[in-house]
C-alpha cells in the first residue's frame, strides 16, 4: 500500500488554458479537460512511465488503473500515464480504497485533487454536479451494491445451507427412529496340520492363509441371497415395514427386492481386517433382541458357507483316491481267485511244495535203485551165483527204474490228466507274482487314500466366533449431532463449489 505524503492544498480561481501536448508524445495528457491550464508534466515524467512499464503489471491492472483515472478526472493518454497520475494524486490504483482519498476539501467547501509534486487540482463542489458529485454517487452506488451482495449472500446461505441443516437436525433429533446395533466378530481358521512347503508353514499362522475365504464369506453375507434367506427365516422386510419406523427408514409394504436390499445394505455392515484376519459385523434393527437374532442367523449362514467353500475340493480329492483304491483292490482279488482256480484245477497247493515232494520221491527211488543194483552186483560177483535169488532183485530194479521214469515224466511231460509240473509251476508263479504286484499297488493306493484324507482335513475351514452378539440397552443410531454436522459440511461444500464455478465462468465471460 502506498502511503500518502503530506501535501499543501490551495485553489486556483482562474486557471489559464493549457497548451495541447505534442502529437509525437503518446504518454502526455490530452488537451484541457476543464481543470484549468495546470501543467502536470515535469522533467521526470518519461522516466516514471518507463519505470512503471518495467514493473510487469498485468493488462487487467492497467485497465483498472485507466478506468480509475477516468473516474477521478485525471488526464491519461495511456495506461502507464494513468498509473503515474494516480500515484501522483496519492491513490493506489491496485488496492480498493476510499474513492475520495484523493479529493481534498477547500476552505469554502469546494474540493481539489491533491498532487504529490504540485498544486492541487480544483474540483467543483458536489452540488455543482461536477466530478466530486459523480465520485460521491459512485461511492454510494458501490456501498449499495456491496450491501445488496452481502444480503444476497446471506440469503443464499440461509436457503441452500442453513435451512437444509436445520431440517436435517430436526429430523435426527425429533423424527428419526432409535436403532439398536448388535456387534460381533469372527475369524475363519484352517486345520493345523503339517505343511508340505516352507512357504505354507510360514503363512499357516497368519490371516493370509484364509484371506480368500474371509473375503468370500463377507461377500456372501452382503449379497441378496443372504438377505432373502434372512427375510425367509427372520422376517427382515416385515420388521422394517412397521409403522413405528420413521418414513425415511421405513420399507414400503410390498417393496421390491432391490429396495429391500438397499435397506439391508444400510443396516447390515460387514468389514474385513486383512491384518488380523477378523470379520467384523454390525446388525442394526429397531428391536435389540431382533438385532441379536439377525446377527445369529447371519453367523449360521456364514458357517454353512465356510463348509461349502472347500467341500467340492475335498470331495474331489477323496473321490479320486477312493476310486483308485477300489480298482486296485478288485484287481488284487481277481489275481488271488486265479491262483486258487489253478490250485484246484491242478490239485496242487503250491508248485514249490509239489516239486519238493516229487524230488523227495525221486531221491528215495534212486536210493532204493542204487541199493538193489549193489545187491545184484554182489550176487553176480560170486563164482557160482544163485539165479533164483538174482531174479527177484532184477525185477525190483526194473520196477524201481520204471517208477523213477514215471516220476521224472511228471516233471517235464504232460500226463493224460493234465499239464506237467513245470507248466503248472510256471502258471502258478505268474499268478502268484500278479497277486504280489496287486498287493503292492493296493498298499500304495491305501497310502494315497490316507494322504488324500489328511489333505482334505487340512482344507477344512472353521468359523470361530470371537465376539458374540449381545442385545444393547441403548440405541446407537441415529447420531444426531454428528449427522447434523455432516449435513452442514456437505451443503456448505456443494454451495462453495457452485459459487466458485459460477465466479470462474463470470470471469471468463468478462475477460
Amino acid at each position: 500500500m502506498i502511503t500518502k505524503p503530506k501535501v499543501t492544498r490551495y485553489r486556483i480561481d482562474k486557471p489559464a488554458p493549457a497548451a495541447p501536448p505534442p502529437e509525437d508524445d503518446p504518454f502526455d495528457p490530452p488537451p484541457d479537460d476543464g481543470f484549468g491550464a495546470l501543467d502536470l508534466r515535469d522533467a521526470n515524467a518519461g522516466a516514471e512511465r518507463e519505470a512503471i512499464r518495467r514493473e510487469g503489471l498485468s493488462p487487467r491492472q492497467l485497465r483498472n488503473a485507466r478506468r480509475l483515472a477516468q473516474r477521478h478526472g485525471l488526464p491519461a493518454g495511456s495506461d502507464a500515464e494513468a498509473v503515474r497520475q494516480l500515484r501522483r494524486a496519492g491513490i493506489d490504483p491496485f488496492q480498493r480504497a476510499d474513492l475520495l482519498d484523493g479529493v481534498a476539501p477547500g476552505a469554502d467547501g469546494s474540493r481539489a485533487l491533491a498532487l504529490q509534486d504540485g498544486p492541487p487540482l480544483p474540483l467543483p463542489a458536489a452540488e455543482d454536479g461536477g466530478p466530486a458529485g459523480e465520485i460521491l454517487r459512485i461511492q454510494r452506488g458501490i456501498i449499495r451494491r456491496r450491501r445488496r451482495r452481502m444480503a444476497l449472500l446471506w440469503a443464499r446461505l440461509a436457503v441452500f445451507v442453513l435451512l437444509p441443516t436445520l431440517l436435517a437436525g430436526y429430523y435426527y433429533h425429533r423424527l428419526a427412529t432409535p436403532l439398536y446395533a448388535a456387534q460381533s466378530e469372527f475369524v475363519i481358521q484352517q486345520a493345523d496340520n503339517t505343511q508340505t512347503s516352507p512357504l505354507g508353514g510360514l503363512l499357516s499362522g497368519t490371516g493370509f492363509a484364509t484371506s480368500q475365504d474371509s473375503i468370500a464369506v463377507q461377500g456372501y453375507l452382503q449379497s441378496r441371497e443372504a438377505m432373502l434367506r434372512l427375510d425367509a427365516d427372520m422376517g427382515f422386510r416385515a420388521h422394517f415395514s412397521q409403522a413405528s419406523i420413521d418414513p425415511v427408514q421405513r420399507l414400503a409394504p410390498g417393496a421390491s427386492v432391490e429396495a429391500a436390499y438397499r435397506v439391508y445394505s444400510r443396516n447390515v455392515r460387514i468389514a474385513y481386517d486383512p491384518t488380523e484376519g477378523i470379520v467384523k459385523m454390525e446388525v442394526i434393527a429397531a428391536d435389540p433382541q431382533l438385532a441379536v437374532g439377525f446377527a445369529t442367523a447371519l453367523i449360521s449362514y456364514a458357517e454353512e458357507q465356510v463348509d461349502q467353500l472347500t467341500q467340492r475340493m475335498r470331495e474331489d480329492q477323496m473321490a479320486g483316491a477312493r476310486r483308485s483304491f477300489e480298482d486296485t483292490e478288485a484287481k488284487m482279488l481277481a489275481a488271488q481267485r486265479r491262483v486258487v482256480d489253478l490250485q484246484e484245477r491242478f490239485k496242487v497247493l503250491s508248485s514249490d511244495v509239489e516239486l519238493g515232494l516229487i524230488t523227495t520221491q525221486l531221491s528215495q527211488l534212486e536210493s532204493q535203485l542204487t541199493t538193489e543194483r549193489l545187491s545184484l552186483q554182489q550176487m553176480q560177483s560170486n563164482p557160482a551165483p544163485n539165479a533164483a535169488r538174482m531174479q527177484p532183485v532184477r525185477r525190483r530194479i526194473e520196477a524201481l527204474e520204471a517208477e523213477a521214469a514215471l516220476v521224472r515224466a511228471r516233471l517235464t511231460e504232460d500226463s493224460a490228466g493234465g499239464l506237467s509240473l513245470a507248466k503248472v509251476q510256471s502258471e502258478l508263479l505268474v499268478a502268484q507274482s500278479e497277486v504280489a504286484t496287486r498287493q503292492l499297488m493296493l498298499a500304495q493306493a491305501l497310502q494315497s487314500l490316507e494322504a488324500a484324507r489328511v489333505e482334505a482335513n487340512r482344507q477344512t475351514r472353521y468359523l470361530s466366533l470371537s465376539v458374540k452378539p449381545v442385545a444393547p440397552d441403548e440405541p446407537r443410531y441415529p447420531r444426531a449431532f454428528e449427522n447434523t454436522l455432516v449435513t452442514l459440511l456437505i451443503f456448505a461444500g456443494i454451495y462453495l463449489m457452485i459459487s466458485m464455478t459460477a465466479a470462474i465462468l463470470r470471469e471468463q465471460v468478462a475477460a
